[in-house]
């Protein structure tokens, strides 16, 4: 795949000169380096809106003891690892598009893929337990406050979101024992392993089979879960007696039905086209890995805002909505 992005002459200088510490670089739009400022803006909006968001969610549930639920304990997780996400992707982003700076040594290029990956694989996690808590919610409304508490929550919450950093560490750890030959030109504006390990000029057996089973017993794991559940979900809210308490029922699950769609939907593409489709055009691999890890952050947010009557009610108070209706209603 390196094959596809041409080198610039600088690129091939640094290369010949940094055989003893490895250097990558990073690519933004090849052949539109010249309106790669005007591209910028999209995703500075993006992370505007994702950072932005988050951080508004968090401090909302924060100051808010009314929402110091199970629930929102969960949604604050959902928008740390969202925002984790954008934090993660944004140094080299902003480097590449302001500051044509391309070049990323490995050991940056480490820390950033354990990063992004640490928390894409948190953010999984965050959903499937959430789609506990809704289950347990649908079909076990009596003992659901029995069951779920904020302790308990917490405390599940942490055991599965850090089993896939932990998993993380040796494969990342691995790619600093690697030699790297050729020009080593990654496709995108930060590091993936995907990429960097095909780049190895060695056997890369291990990390290859290793990386699948990480991926299978957490984010493919995580997927079937919450497959299962909404199956459950589904079962129970068929044998609700009404059409109008299906669907209130099933309506405490649309905000998180949305964040798993705009989360695994990419996520699955970007695998199948790393895996299958090497010969693809470049703007499929860009626009995967893009919408992957851009796209999920900043709709989240708003999402939540929208769906969640009680964060809806806080931002309206917070606009003064509420005296506006109550004056226009006197």
């Amino acid at each position: 795949m390196p094959a596809q992005y041409p080198l610039r002459p600088q690129f091939m200088i640094l290369s010949n000169i940094t055989q003893v510490s490895p250097m990558f670089y990073l690519t933004g739009f090849p052949g539109l380096e010249a309106i790669e400022h005007w591209i910028f803006i999209p995703f500075f909006l993006m992370y505007l809106v994702a950072i932005s968001g988050n951080c508004f969610i968090l401090i909302i549930i924060k100051t808010n003891p009314r929402l110091h639920t199970p629930m929102y304990y969960l949604l604050s997780f959902l928008a740390l690892t969202d925002l984790g996400l954008s934090v993660s992707t944004l140094p080299t982003t902003v480097g590449i598009f302001w500051f044509k700076s391309h070049g990323i040594y490995l050991a940056a290029c480490q820390i950033q893929m354990f990063c992004i990956h640490s928390f894409s694989f948190m953010e999984s996690s965050v959903l499937l337990i959430m789609s506990f808590d809704r289950c347990l919610a649908i079909c076990h409304p009596l003992r659901y406050s029995v069951i779920i508490t904020s302790q308990r929550v917490i405390r599940t919450g942490l055991a599965v979101i850090f089993r896939g950093p932990v998993a993380l560490i040796p494969l990342v750890v691995l790619l600093k024992t690697f030699p790297y030959c050729g020009p080593r030109v990654l496709s995108h504006s930060f590091c993936l392993h995907q990429e960097v390990i095909h780049l190895a000029c060695t056997d890369t057996t291990f990390n290859n089979l290793y990386g699948l089973t990480v991926v299978a017993f957490t984010m493919m794991l995580d997927l079937v879960l919450i497959a299962l559940s909404y199956g459950v979900i589904l079962h129970t809210v068929a044998k609700l007696a009404s059409h109008e308490e299906q669907f209130r029922a099933f309506q405490t699950c649309t905000s998180h039905l949305c964040a798993v769609l705009i989360f695994f939907v990419p996520m699955v593409g970007l695998s199948l086209v790393h895996r299958f489709g090497k010969h693809a055009p470049l703007a499929v691999h860009l626009l995967m890995a893009n919408v992957y890890l851009f796209v999920p952050p900043m709709l989240n947010p708003i999402i939540y805002s929208i769906k969640t009557k009680e964060i809806r009610h806080v931002i309206s108070k917070l606009l003064g909505l509420k005296k506006v209706s109550a004056g226009s209603r006197g």
